[in-house]
């Protein structure tokens, strides 16, 4: 893994909260491109009412852009005759909507060109799309600068959905980021959709013994097994990761305790006191899980990579 910059911090006021981050700005545009976030929040808002599944996938993208090389876009490059891209590695095959990044780049291009970074652009889509989705929004800090380089392998670097609590803490840590984000940010399975083979592992062979991982209620074990029987041929068959998907709410959090989590990744954040706790708590307060959660996210989105540029066109090197 590229090497990845923790930023030393100055403060600003997020939802009540002292959150402090250094070298990016809430106002890095206001001069140079002053209609910035007009524009993506309209773009994202006409692309969410023509598709429901675009806000997870604005948000999964931003996430999955983050854990590799930092915040630098990487996962928007697309592959060349010499080289493998990111977003055509195995674990980044479903990423979809990229078209939406594409449609903001070209119209800030025209307001405003070379100016607004593809980086910028994924941590501000993302935003949008929670926020238009129910949930909160944030200020997001700016002044992210492009990668050139995108590995396919390097997204194996990606926490998996059958992670357990250990493995998740280290992956979350290694990017400077604590259990308390990690609740949080999972917490945006809200939106989400899982494919069979995602949960699998839980709900046919198991175990020796056990056919169904015996923490999840059995007749929720039930109806994934009809939607994912064990020798699935259907493509893209799965499950949403909660009841509410195209809202983005807490409701993930009641499942969870209800025994209706779908990932082995979900169900881990019950294994361990302090995790357990904080689904409890956000759970039982929608308001407490969008505080933490908009936390989260900034302090996620400023983990600075080794940018070098604005690019152009957001899926090629300048």
């Amino acid at each position: 893994m590229a090497s990845t910059t923790f930023l030393t911090f100055v403060c600003y006021g997020i939802l009540s909260i002292s959150l402090c981050v250094n070298a990016l700005s809430v106002n890095y545009y206001d001069h140079t491109c002053p209609n910035l976030e007009a524009t993506i929040t309209k773009i994202v808002k006409k692309a969410m009412t023509n598709d429901k599944t675009v806000a997870a996938a604005l948000l999964r993208m931003h996430f999955h852009d983050c854990f590799v090389r930092g915040c630098d876009a990487s996962v928007l490059l697309n592959s060349t005759a010499n080289n493998k891209a990111e977003k055509d590695g195995a674990v980044n095959i479903s990423l979809h909507a990229f078209y939406v990044i594409d449609m903001v780049k070209k119209e800030l291009e025209a307001l405003c060109p070379g100016v607004v970074s593809c980086a910028d652009i994924l941590a501000l889509v993302a935003r949008d799309a929670v926020t238009l989705s129910g949930g909160p929004t944030w200020n997001v800090p700016k002044g992210r600068l492009d990668g050139r380089i995108s590995i396919a392998g390097e997204a194996l670097q990606l926490p998996a959905p059958v992670f357990n609590i250990s493995q998740l803490q280290q992956s979350f840590s290694q990017r400077g980021l604590s259990l308390d984000d990690l609740v949080a940010l999972s917490g945006g399975h809200t939106l989400g959709f899982a494919h069979c083979s995602s949960f699998q592992n839980r709900i046919h062979n198991f175990a020796k013994t056990q056919d169904i991982d015996p923490s999840m209620q059995q007749s929720f074990a039930a109806k994934l097994k009809n939607i994912c029987p064990l020798h699935n041929k259907v493509k893209n068959a799965g499950a949403t990761l909660d009841s509410t998907t195209s809202i983005f709410d807490n409701a993930y959090f009641k499942l969870l305790l209800q025994g209706q989590s779908i990932l082995t990744s979900d169900q881990a954040l019950l294994t361990n006191a302090k995790t357990k706790a904080l689904v409890t708590r956000y759970a039982s307060s929608q308001e407490e899980f969008y505080k933490a959660f908009a936390y989260s996210m900034i302090k996620m989105s400023s983990i600075l990579g080794s940018g070098k540029e604005v690019r152009n066109d957001c899926r090629v090197v300048n």
